[in-house]
């Protein structure tokens, strides 16, 4: 049993954790907005993080409701909100593995004609892939839609031996389906980022060892820009892996199921949240600028 002094202050931390994260998608949206009006176009990695940061932003709110108006009874009250979370919850997942994908392109080495194809094209397939992921993250999030319409209607009925067998029968498929789907709805896309990293890790590898035949001075900046890539990517890659481990956690085992623990879990995942938005905020050189600019 978790002391309720250590709740209290998960709760706090949650709150606090929250309001950062709400805050800084609002300045990444209206900076890199700001940049867009001044210069009339978005770089493709501005794009993903305008897009991310709008998805952290519905999915906190998301959160925050219906946590606090929910904890009570969450069978009964404010599923459209569950909704919208495993919405932006999937679509931050694409959207993730989308600019991973761009990095992998952009910066790796390889002279495979896909990845020379790619590092052509993919300036002008970003938007498009952007779409793609919307529409995804819709099509992942339709089987939860119905099963939540489904139950609402359930628990809407008067109760009778008859509609207990099948509240009985519909929890059993509930549980059977949900959470291979909601997995594999995360796996895909985590899949698509885990790939991408290790390509690029490969690449870098690669490019650090053709670093040696260099002169001195060249192969010192070389190595250092080097390791600057490899740290930035290594903390992306940790946090981001730890914030699927944890989602798929808190899906394989229900948070309301385990109500000591529950904002104790919120902490620590929307502070890896947070954590991680930070670090793609000061990946950005637009974002760094804009307080100086201020």
């Amino acid at each position: 049993m978790v002391p309720f002094k250590v709740n209290i202050f998960a709760m706090v931390v949650y709150v606090l954790e929250s309001m950062a994260i709400i805050t800084q998608s609002s300045f990444t949206v209206a900076v890199l907005c700001r940049e867009w009006v001044h210069s009339k176009k978005l770089s493709p990695v501005e794009m993903i993080l305008v897009s991310l940061s709008i998805c952290h932003f519905c999915q906190q709110w998301a959160s925050v409701v219906y946590n606090f108006c929910s904890f009570a009874k969450p069978n009964y009250i404010f599923w459209n909100l569950a909704l919208i979370w495993e919405f932006t919850n999937i679509l931050t997942f694409w959207l993730t593995s989308l600019l991973a994908l761009f990095y992998c392109v952009k910066i790796s080495s390889f002279t495979h004609q896909i990845f020379c194809w790619l590092r052509w094209r993919i300036l002008k397939l970003v938007p498009w892939l952007i779409l793609g992921t919307l529409i995804l993250a819709c099509v992942t999030v339709i089987p939860s839609a119905i099963i939540n319409h489904n139950w609402m209607e359930l628990l809407s009925v008067d109760y009778s031996p008859r509609n207990s067998t099948f509240s009985e029968r519909f929890k059993f498929f509930f549980q059977s389906f949900s959470k291979p789907h909601k997995i594999i709805g995360l796996g895909i896309p985590f899949l698509i980022f885990l790939v991408s990293v290790i390509l690029l890790v490969a690449s870098l590898v690669q490019h650090w060892g053709q670093m040696q035949r260099y002169n001195i001075s060249n192969r010192n900046s070389g190595m250092k820009a080097q390791a600057t890539a490899l740290r930035s990517l290594a903390i992306f890659f940790i946090f981001f892996t730890s914030y699927f481990l944890t989602v798929l956690i808190s899906f394989l085992v229900p948070i309301f199921e385990k109500r000591a623990w529950f904002w104790v879990c919120e902490a620590v995942i929307y502070g890896i949240v947070c954590i991680h938005s930070t670090s793609l905020m000061l990946s950005n050189p637009t974002l760094k600028k804009a307080p100086e600019a201020a």
